[in-house]
């Protein structure tokens, strides 16, 4: 990885994040490439933890707190109220996977329907990682959560096909191990008029029990074995951006304890 990419990410030291987070990678590559006046809306995740409360933050970056559902809500008026004075500045929703999948579906998907003029991306750590690392509908099928001590029945939702029922003008999927890609996909994004959706897998060393030296090599054998592909719909047209080496899966699962019975 070449860490030049992103160094000029707009993450402040000093944060909240755990050590290993995903998310905040994924903010680092991220945010080294949205335009500064970027105004940035968090709903409630581990984000808004990481963000940390007024008058002081993480990021350098207007950003503000939103209630759980409501983050695709206030990035609609914040764009709203500035495309009113004539500000075409970027409003960017940075969510994980419970306001996304879950709780924020609804408002959600009214924006995209809408196409509102906003970027809205999820960091998918695939739990509610913020209150105990509970299963939310991005959790993978047989991953061990407090709320599945079992393992979890269901397979994890395809937001990403969903989304694409929308027919917003763009959709992509990026990797923290893939900082070249990732960056491509946001600056797609940013030259796009529309409602755009970037998923981005965020593996949590916490929730999902690995070492947080591993992050990035769990987030590189997802890619490579298929399990998270990287994508992108413009306008209803797909394409694989990153083929998979057909690494065998079973090497992904053995690093992570929610994938071992009685893991926590």
């Amino acid at each position: 990885m070449d860490l030049n990419l992103f160094k000029n990410h707009k993450l402040e030291p000093g944060h909240s994040a755990c050590a290993g987070c995903g998310a905040a990678i994924a903010m680092k590559i991220v945010s080294s490439v949205v335009p500064t006046n970027t105004r940035v809306v968090i709903p409630a995740c581990c984000w808004s933890i990481i963000l940390g409360k007024h008058p002081f933050s993480s990021l350098k970056l207007a950003a503000i707190h939103s209630p759980f559902a409501f983050a695709s809500a206030f990035a609609t008026g914040i764009k709203a109220a500035l495309e009113a004075k004539n500000d075409n500045s970027l409003v960017m929703v940075w969510a994980g996977d419970g306001a996304t999948y879950d709780i924020g579906f609804g408002l959600l998907s009214a924006a995209a329907e809408r196409n509102e003029n906003i970027l809205y991306i999820c960091y998918d750590n695939e739990g509610y990682m913020n209150t105990g690392a509970q299963r939310s509908s991005a959790t993978p099928s047989q991953a061990v959560t407090p709320t599945t001590p079992k393992g979890k029945r269901r397979p994890k939702k395809n937001i990403v096909e969903i989304l694409n029922a929308h027919d917003i003008p763009y959709i992509a999927t990026a990797s923290i191990a893939y900082p070249e890609d990732m960056i491509a996909k946001v600056k797609k994004a940013l030259k796009i008029r529309g409602f755009k959706f970037i998923l981005i897998q965020s593996p949590c060393p916490t929730g999902w029990g690995f070492d947080p030296s591993l992050t990035v090599k769990i987030a590189r054998l997802a890619v490579e074995c298929g399990i998270f592909p990287l994508l992108e719909i413009e306008n209803g047209s797909k394409r694989i951006t990153l083929h998979p080496k057909g690494t065998p899966k079973e090497e992904y699962y053995a690093l992570q304890k929610r994938f071992e019975p009685k893991a926590l």
